[in-house]
């Protein structure tokens, strides 16, 4: 009889999985490390699992190859690195205020962001010890923190209460994927300014951070003592911009299998509410995945996906599960041949960046899109065969 994890394991790439390369991922982490100053630390933004890549694997393959911290977004995905023995510095990004997560951050060593009095004033109140926090300033963001403005009253205040050890100081860039960085150049100089208020007060600084991938990329000045690097990890550009300053690969592909290959006649409706006709006689596939996997519905009549190295057009409406492929071009193709939908095959490829561009989006909304239950498959280049 065949135990549940081994079932688990031959299963895996019979319907549709998403594929991580690790050297993809290393080659990446390496490019950043050397395009950032030799005194700038590397936080891999490992939340949202891993840009939906897995978290645990893109850490420890981050740290592996250069970086030194981690950024989540929330206390449970902190608690998921710590207990895969991952004791990297990992700083939690937004926001906390209950006892409850005071309790959680302390017993699993993260560090917190602080982005308000009230919040500082919880933590103090509720600490034995002293952690080391983190202080947001809003530069420009319109998101977590006290506008710069306020932001040296802030500091200081946070300065003043017993238990709190300030780690970084840091701000969030709004617009560095923009071709046009005047916005950018101003939320440096409006946190360059709440620095100079405390330095004239003999202010001991800590650790100050301010770029994002696209900020890392545009250049040291924005470097400082930390860069928090997420997307280009991933092998995606914030923008077309930074494609000449270095060579990203893609560490995603998200691949499924052919389920049913017939041929139809002319004018045969395709898929719910017949959005697609044939106008001849057509050979159709059906694929297995669909928009509870994470395949936009609205990329229905606008995608192509990749067989035996072709491009070919995905018909009618993407259904909860399957999608359907006119595949007339490709001779003979017989079920269980697998199907590329983001990633390589032979000379032809289909980006993240491409189904964002057809749906007005982001990349990082495609990449974190996937669902889980389509299975992760670690894998040193390529995807696996049948």
């Amino acid at each position: 009889m065949v135990g549940h994890a081994s079932m688990q394991g031959t299963l895996a790439c019979e319907r549709a999985w998403v594929t991580i390369d690790l050297n993809a991922l290393a080659s990446n982490i390496r490019q950043l490390k050397q395009q950032i100053l030799p005194q700038t630390a590397l936080m891999a933004v490992v939340k949202a699992d891993g840009y939906g890549h897995g978290a645990v694997t893109v850490a420890r393959t981050a740290l592996e190859h250069g970086a030194t911290w981690l950024g989540v977004a929330t206390i449970i995905e902190g608690i998921e690195l710590r207990q895969a023995n991952i004791d990297a510095p990992i700083l939690v990004l937004g926001a906390t205020h209950t006892v409850q997560e005071i309790e959680a951050i302390v017993r699993w060593q993260l560090q917190p962001t602080l982005c308000s009095p009230e919040q500082a004033l919880t933590f103090s109140r509720h600490l034995q010890h002293a952690l080391p926090v983190h202080l947001m300033i809003d530069t420009g963001m319109s998101r977590l923190g006290p506008i710069w403005q306020q932001g040296a009253t802030f500091i200081e205040f946070v300065h003043r209460l017993p238990h709190l050890t300030i780690a970084s100081i840091y701000s969030h860039l709004a617009t560095a994927d923009h071709a046009d960085t005047s916005f950018m150049l101003q939320q440096q100089s409006r946190l360059q300014e709440v620095l100079s208020r405390l330095q004239t007060q003999d202010f001991p600084l800590p650790k100050l951070h301010l770029a994002n991938s696209a900020g890392m990329l545009s250049g040291p000045q924005f470097h400082y003592d930390l860069v928090r690097v997420g997307l280009a990890l991933y092998g995606l550009y914030p923008s077309s911009q930074f494609q000449n300053k270095i060579h990203l690969q893609p560490v995603m592909q998200v691949k499924a299998r052919v389920t049913q290959v017939k041929t139809l006649p002319a004018g045969s409706g395709v898929s719910y509410n017949h959005t697609f006709t044939t106008d001849q006689p057509s050979i159709v596939a059906v694929v297995g995945i669909g928009y509870a996997d994470g395949v936009p519905r609205l990329l229905s009549n606008q995608m192509k996906v990749i067989i035996r190295g072709r491009l070919v057009p995905q018909i009618g409406a993407i259904t909860m599960d399957q999608l359907m492929v006119d595949v007339s071009s490709i001779p003979d193709l017989q079920v269980g041949e697998m199907v590329t939908l983001l990633g390589q095959d032979g000379n032809a490829t289909i980006s993240a960046e491409v189904w964002a561009e057809t749906l007005g989006t982001i990349s990082y909304e495609v990449v974190c899109g996937f669902k889980h239950r389509l299975p992760r498959v670690l894998v040193n280049h390529g995807a696996p065969q049948r």
